[in-house]
C-alpha cells in the first residue's frame, strides 16, 4: 500500500505565562492510501494539536512545532511556505472541525460557503461551482439541494449541518480527510448515519482518513488501525482487532474497561484513577505510571523502549521487557 502521510518525532510547544507546554512529545505516525486512522485518547492529550500540526494551522505565536518531520506525499509540510501550504490545505488535505456550528458562517448562505472553497483553488465558474457543490450535497444526504444552498446554517439541524461540514470539506476532492470527533453533540442515531456516511465516501473516492475522537464505539465502527496517546505521546498502535483484542499497554486496557459493553451482563465499569501529568514539566518515565496498576520503579525514571509486538502492532511499555515478565511472574 502507498504511504501517504508520514510524521517522525512530532514536537509541539506552547508558550505561556505559567511556562511551556510540551502538548506533543515525539509522536511518530503512518497512515496509507485509502486507510482510516483513528487516534484515541481522553482530552488534553494531543490528539487535536497533532491534527492541527499535519494542516499549518497551529498559531504561532504561542505554538511551535519545535522538531520533527511531517511527509504528505513526499513534501515536508513543516518546511513549506504559508503560501505553499496554502495551495495544499484544503485542497489535498481537508479537516472536518469539531463544532459544525462554529465552522459555519452565521451570515453566509450554504451556498456560498461550500463554493468558497471551489472557487479559491479551481478556476471554475459560478454556475460550475453551484453544480459541483448541489452534487455535494446530495452524497452527503442532504434532500432538495437546489434549495438548501439558499438557506442559512441556522435553518439546519445538527446532524445536517454536520453533513454540511463534511461536504465542505470534500468538495476540493482532497486526498487526506482529518475528522476531528465528528460526531461529538450528536445522538446515538445520527452518530450512526454519519459513520455510514464516512464509509460511503471513503468506498467512493478513495480519501485516506484520520479520525480524531475519545469515543472507542466510533473507532470499532469504521477504523482499520488505532494510535493511542496520551500525555502528547503514541503509546500503542495496531489494527483494530489487536487494540481490543489484545491491548498491551495498561492505558488502553483501562480505556477499553471504562467502555460498557452490550455482550457482557453485570460487569462493572473500572474507572482509570488519577490525573493526567502535568505538561508543563513531564515525567522522564513513562507518563502514565503515576496511574498505572502495574508500575515498576523502572516506570518512573526511564521512558520504555517501543516494542515490535507484530507487524502492524507497537507498544511502549516496560511490561513488554523480558526481566519485567519475568518479575511479574513471580510477583503476580
Amino acid at each position: 500500500m502507498e504511504k501517504i502521510l508520514d510524521i517522525r518525532d512530532l514536537h509541539v510547544s506552547f508558550k505561556t505565562f505559567g511556562g511551556e507546554v510540551q502538548a506533543v512529545r515525539g509522536v511518530n505516525l503512518e497512515l496509507y492510501r485509502g486507510e482510516t486512522l483513528a487516534i484515541v485518547g481522553e482530552s488534553g492529550c494531543g490528539k487535536s494539536v497533532t491534527a492541527n500540526s499535519m494542516m499549518r494551522l497551529i498559531p504561532t505565536p504561542p505554538g511551535e512545532i519545535k522538531d520533527g518531520s511531517i511527509l504528505f506525499k513526499g513534501q515536508d509540510m513543516t518546511q513549506l511556505s504559508d503560501k505553499e501550504v496554502r495551495k495544499i490545505r484544503g485542497v489535498d488535505i481537508s479537516m472536518i472541525f469539531q463544532d459544525p456550528m462554529t465552522a459555519l458562517n452565521p451570515t453566509l448562505t450554504v451556498g456560498d460557503q461550500l463554493t468558497e472553497g471551489l472557487r479559491q483553488h479551481r478556476s471554475i465558474s459560478r454556475k460550475e461551482a453551484d453544480k459541483q457543490a448541489m452534487d455535494m450535497l446530495t452524497l452527503v444526504g442532504i434532500p432538495n439541494p437546489v434549495e438548501r444552498m439558499k438557506q442559512y446554517p441556522h435553518e439546519f439541524s445538527g446532524g445536517m449541518r454536520q453533513r454540511i461540514v463534511i461536504a465542505m470539506a470534500l468538495i476540493c476532492d482532497p486526498e487526506l480527510l482529518i475528522a476531528d470527533e465528528p460526531t461529538t453533540a450528536l445522538d446515538v442515531t445520527i452518530q450512526a448515519q454519519i459513520l455510514q456516511l464516512f464509509q460511503k465516501i471513503q468506498k467512493q473516492t478513495g480519501v485516506s482518513i484520520i479520525l480524531i475522537t475519545h469515543d472507542l464505539g466510533v473507532v470499532a465502527k469504521i477504523a482499520d488501525r488505532i494510535a493511542v496517546m496520551y500525555a502528547g505521546k503514541v503509546i500503542e498502535t495496531g489494527t483494530r482487532k489487536e487494540i481490543f483484542y489484545t491491548p498491551q499497554h495498561p492505558y488502553t486496557r483501562g480505556l477499553l474497561h471504562s467502555v460498557p459493553r452490550m455482550d457482557q451482563k453485570g460487569e462493572k465499569l473500572v474507572p482509570i484513577d488519577g490525573t493526567p501529568p502535568d505538561l508543563f514539566s513531564p515525567p522522564e518515565g513513562c507518563p502514565f505510571a503515576a496511574r498505572c496498576p502495574m508500575v515498576m520503579e523502572v516506570c518512573t525514571k526511564v521512558y520504555p523502549f517501543q516494542s515490535e509486538l507484530s507487524r502492524t502492532h507497537d507498544v511502549d511499555c516496560w511490561l513488554q521487557d523480558e526481566r519485567a515478565k519475568k518479575y511479574m511472574a513471580s510477583t503476580y
